[in-house]
């Protein structure tokens, strides 16, 4: 899929078959009219034309000594609702470590025993701090706030603070009234 992707964008990235495909949306045109509208050379509006019927968007039918392009509409539309379909726009990561940004800064804030340096500030980077953390309790594990403490105090003295964005991020859930802490998933 990625390659269809990579051949549909690069032969959308330019500004004059931008600018054929807008005309032949509004009529179908002949080579040398287009180049004329466009203030082009037939043969470098002739590449342009070959480059979108590659990707199936324009099409040419013979009109006497000229042939006519012609936007296929059904496949702009058809390729535009295949291409970012949550499926293929999924598929077009699938290679890209969606953990490095954390691991990242766990090697920027750990220690090499796993503790803290020190607390972000930056709310992106606490996030991806607090999502290491979490992963010292067990899903769906009451804790008490003292456990909590315990466990947190391997990562950093403030505890408070580390307790309070855990459950602020939505990573940790607490029973109001100093009740139990856990982890949902």
């Amino acid at each position: 899929m990625s390659e269809e992707l990579i051949a549909f964008f690069k032969a959308l990235s330019d500004a004059n078959r931008l600018k054929i495909i807008g005309l032949l949306a509004q009529q179908p045109y002949s080579v040398e009219e287009l180049a004329v509208l466009l203030d082009l050379k037939a043969s470098t509006v002739s590449h342009h034309l070959s480059k979108l019927s590659q990707i199936g968007l324009v099409s040419a039918r013979a009109d006497s000594y000229y042939n006519v392009y012609q936007l296929d509409e059904k496949v702009l539309e058809a390729k535009s609702r295949n291409i970012f379909s949550q499926e293929n726009l999924a598929a077009s990561v699938v290679d890209v470590d969606a953990g490095a940004y954390d691991n990242k800064m766990i090697k920027d804030y750990t220690r090499k025993d796993g503790s803290l340096k020190t607390i972000p500030a930056q709310r992106k980077k606490l996030e991806a701090i607090l999502r290491y953390v979490v992963k010292a309790f067990e899903v769906n594990k009451r804790y008490s706030e003292k456990k909590v403490n315990e466990i947190l105090s391997r990562y950093h003295e403030d505890t408070a603070s580390l307790r309070r964005e855990l459950v602020g991020f939505g990573l940790m859930k607490r029973e109001g009234g100093g009740g139990d802490y856990w982890r949902e998933s």
